[in-house]
């Protein structure tokens, strides 16, 4: 029996850190949406434990990838006997702030509980997803959705209609920033450490009203401090794109992805061309319509 499932990225629309936790965890508000822009996943019950390969040879294939994780937690609590083959094609650039190793962990989850029959209710599959990763959780839905805790507390929305006919145009470096090393680095941007509790609720509220103006004025990344002052060309993008018609223009998680939102698809894919055009061709791009 086999089974192929795509694996979904996502962008933070806000991302505000409110202080450092005696776990030594963050404690934060985000407001995630998700891509379509997907990774895709091939499962197959047979052979002896788990069986993974991987189409980009940066990805490591055994306790090290999500996947790996996400199928041996999964097979823990249903048959730890049982083997699993299971073949990850990558489509959304690593290190990236899109949560793709994330979704791929989450969609791992979904699909073996699916191949072997739902063995695991949705509250087990939410707890496991929890341990794997922060952002593992919000991969189990599909919806945007207000995250807080350490990300993992997941409460799904509606999807926004001041975003409705929009599309987001995805630029990423070339390079990753490590997730720890930007949350570390906020211990030199205090205010940025110390956010202020309540903007992620704000601008839901704004997206579900409908009110794109006052809404995209409220997009906000606290780890943008750290990456900003290591990556200036991070911002020397943002720059680009705000002037050159972009709605609005926010760094996505950790980055290194810059997330733009344009009127429509076809305003995004001029701006990828005045972007190239400035910039080169070196940079992965994407435009994905909400």
């Amino acid at each position: 029996m086999a089974l192929e499932k795509k694996s979904p990225c996502k962008v933070n629309l806000l991302l505000n850190v409110l202080g450092k936790r005696p776990d030594g965890f963050h404690e934060l508000e985000t407001v995630l949406h998700p891509v379509k822009l997907f990774d895709e996943i091939h499962f197959e019950r047979g052979g002896n434990g788990i069986q993974l390969t991987c189409d980009e040879s940066a990805l490591p294939v055994d306790s090290k990838n999500l996947v790996y994780r996400a199928a041996e937690a999964f097979l823990k609590l249903h048959n730890p006997r049982t083997g699993v083959r299971i073949h990850l094609q990558k489509k959304i650039p690593l290190a990236a702030g899109l949560g793709g190793g994330s979704g791929n962990a989450a969609t791992t989850l979904l699909g073996l509980n699916e191949l072997f029959g739902s063995p695991l209710s949705p509250a087990t599959l939410a707890n496991v997803a929890a341990v794997l990763g922060s952002d593992v959780p919000f991969f189990l839905q599909s919806k945007p959705a207000l995250a807080t805790g350490r990300g993992e507390n997941i409460r799904p929305l509606d999807f926004f209609p001041a975003l409705r006919g929009k599309t987001f145009l995805l630029i990423h470096p070339g390079f990753g920033i490590a997730t720890t090393w930007a949350y570390q680095s906020l211990a030199r941007f205090p205010a940025a450490l110390n956010g202020r509790r309540g903007r992620a609720e704000k601008l839901v509220s704004l997206l579900q009203a409908g009110d794109w103006r006052a809404a995209s004025a409220e997009f906000y990344n606290a780890l943008e401090a750290p990456a900003f002052e290591k990556f200036p060309v991070l911002k020397l993008y943002q720059e680009f794109l705000c002037a050159n018609g972009a709605q609005a223009v926010l760094m996505s998680g950790s980055g290194s992805t810059t997330s733009a939102i344009a009127e429509n698809v076809t305003a995004a894919e001029s701006l990828v061309e005045k972007f190239k055009s400035k910039f080169g061709t070196s940079c992965w791009t994407a435009v994905v319509k909400i």
